[in-house]
């Protein structure tokens, strides 16, 4: 990867993705091809904290139904939760409650 924007795609937006803000985790969907090192640096880079901590999980993909009873799947990705050092946080985050 090149860019910091190829690696994380978005954030994750959930009750639990919330709930550990309050611990200073973040949890972003990210390439599947990305490493916890370069996870951490796109984080760093991205958002100006320092991070302390990065982990990993793949997301399996889901079978659904689609019309006419055909079957399908969700497709596969990869998820982070990024712990970040203390006393930090990430601004985009950091304001939602407060609206």
């Amino acid at each position: 990867m090149n860019s910091a924007y190829e690696v994380i795609i978005r954030p994750i937006v959930s009750e639990r993705a919330y709930d550990l803000m309050s611990e200073g985790k973040y949890t972003f969907e990210v390439a599947k091809s990305a490493g916890k090192e370069e996870i951490a640096a796109a984080v760093a880079k991205l958002f100006n904290v320092h991070v302390t901590k990065v982990n990993t999980l793949s997301v399996k993909p889901k079978s659904k139904r689609l019309r006419y009873q055909q079957k399908g799947k969700t497709r596969s990705w990869k998820k982070a939760i990024v712990t970040l050092a203390e006393g930090e946080q990430i601004e985009i985050f950091a304001n939602q409650s407060a609206e």
